[in-house]
């Protein structure tokens, strides 16, 4: 009786917070179709009828993100005033780009449209919060008509395999994807990097993988589970746009937002190495993490 109770409190203490998280967005989601229905609110999701309820949202995500991880969001003057692709890699849970939306739309009121897997929209009772925060599949068409209509549009071209198959050593996972880069060449827009520190310190995923990576790779589905939720320091850094070129090849575009993956200001390997070396520990570490938390100097 004593084991079973401390591997369910060991169970339980690894997967309490992204449990909560997973809890919170559906109540998100719930309580956007109440509103909808009390009000009969029959408007476009995207449209700005529903901005108050976007900030409602993002105001809560926002104080969670204070609260549990002394949110810091950095360079948001790199964004451009019109439309643009934003690059980030994505950690086992992308809980710190949610933050990153939440206080963009606080900061700026700007809707960010964001690229997801198509799993995502096989989820039960989450259509109505897609649709409200601007969630798009992955297709040109889809990203091309967000950016023609001045949105910024994100994606991580590592996407899921990304987030549950890199680690602490903070490896991107693109393979040949390069998708992205066509589009923002066909778009003629920029592409922003995007890179939160310490996001593998948060959450992570189990390191015996073969079986989980194999699960994946036949279903595309998430069957590695992230466990974690540690209140360590999150920041993240936006970089300086990579500006549309038309001399310029989707390859060559993609092997200068691999090169700026982590701040930015420069593109060569030299100068990222010295940025990872200030902004990240690598490979990463939980304790220097947490006790980022406590480091005024980097305020």
């Amino acid at each position: 009786l004593i084991i079973a109770s401390l591997s369910i409190s060991a169970i339980l203490v690894f997967f309490i917070v992204p449990l909560t998280i997973v809890f919170f967005i559906y109540l998100t989601n719930i309580l956007l179709v109440i509103y909808q229905r009390n009000n009969e609110v029959k408007a476009d999701p995207l449209s700005d009828v529903w901005d108050s309820v976007r900030k409602t949202i993002a105001s809560f995500w926002d104080i969670y993100a204070r609260i549990w991880h002394g949110y810091e969001l950095h360079g948001v003057e790199n964004l451009p005033e019109g439309p643009g692709i934003l690059v980030y890699y994505h950690g086992a849970i992308p809980i710190d780009y949610l933050y990153f939306l939440s206080r963009l739309f606080l900061w700026k009121k700007r809707l960010c449209l964001s690229v997801a897997d198509n799993f995502v929209f096989r989820l039960p009772g989450l259509q109505l919060l897609l649709r409200v925060t601007g969630v798009i599949p992955g297709t040109r068409e889809e990203c091309l008509v967000g950016l023609k209509n001045g949105y910024l549009v994100s994606i991580s071209p590592g996407g899921v395999r990304e987030a549950l198959f890199s680690d602490q050593s903070y490896q991107l996972m693109w393979g040949n994807r390069k998708g992205f880069a066509q589009v923002a060449l066909e778009a003629k827009v920029p592409i922003i990097p995007m890179y939160t520190q310490n996001v593998r310190e948060g959450y992570r995923t189990f390191k015996e993988r073969r079986l989980f990576r194999h699960l994946y790779e036949s279903t595309r589905l998430p069957f590695t589970p992230p466990y974690g939720g540690l209140p360590v320091k999150f920041r993240t850094y936006i970089g300086k746009p990579i500006p549309y070129d038309p001399n310029i090849t989707a390859e060559e575009l993609v092997e200068k937002v691999c090169k700026g993956k982590f701040l930015f200001s420069f593109q060569t390997k030299t100068a990222v190495q010295a940025l990872i070396s200030k902004h990240q520990t690598i490979p990463g570490n939980i304790w220097k993490a947490l006790l980022e938390r406590f480091d005024k100097r980097r305020k």
